[in-house]
């Protein structure tokens, strides 16, 4: 006579709370966005549609790829946070990583893909590389904190 032994085990598929980052990354883009319509309306006119071959000035366009933008870079920080459960547990914690997030963000598209990517497509406004802004930088560190925020408000 055999008998048979059923085990169950849970398994997770998610990675980090993808809901919260989308969130927080959309609420971060309006922030940011609202941020460069007043410091460098040029920006989201024309330099961000230009990246995907829209000529401007092309406002609603550059807004709605910012947002796109602001979504998916939100996502990369809730796979991040899934490195860390207890991330949205606090939320000066997440603001300050989020900030973190958001500096590192700057560096590696703002300053340097960017300015390629604009040059690549052949831009004729396109920024030096380095593109190093004051605006640019705090845009984007407001932008994390804004995430990281966000992202702990909505993950708990």
């Amino acid at each position: 006579m055999a008998t048979e032994t059923v085990t169950s085990t849970d398994v997770s598929t998610e990675t980090g709370n993808w809901k919260a980052g989308v969130t927080g990354g959309l609420v971060g883009g309006l922030v940011f966005g609202a941020m460069m319509s007043v410091m460098t309306p040029g920006v989201l006119q024309m330099a961000i549609p230009a990246m995907y071959g829209i000529e401007g000035p092309a406002g609603a366009v550059g807004w709605a790829i910012h947002m796109s933008h602001g979504a998916v870079i939100g996502l990369g920080f809730a796979a991040i946070a899934s490195l860390n459960p207890h991330l949205g547990d606090s939320a000066g914690t997440s603001l300050g990583v989020g900030a973190g997030y958001g500096f590192l963000v700057w560096v590696a598209l703002a300053v340097i893909a960017m300015p390629i990517w604009l040059g690549a497509v052949g831009f004729p406004g396109a920024p030096p590389l380095p593109n190093v802004g004051v605006e640019s930088l705090v845009g984007h560190v407001v932008y994390g904190a804004v995430l990281g925020g966000v992202y702990s408000s909505v993950a708990n």
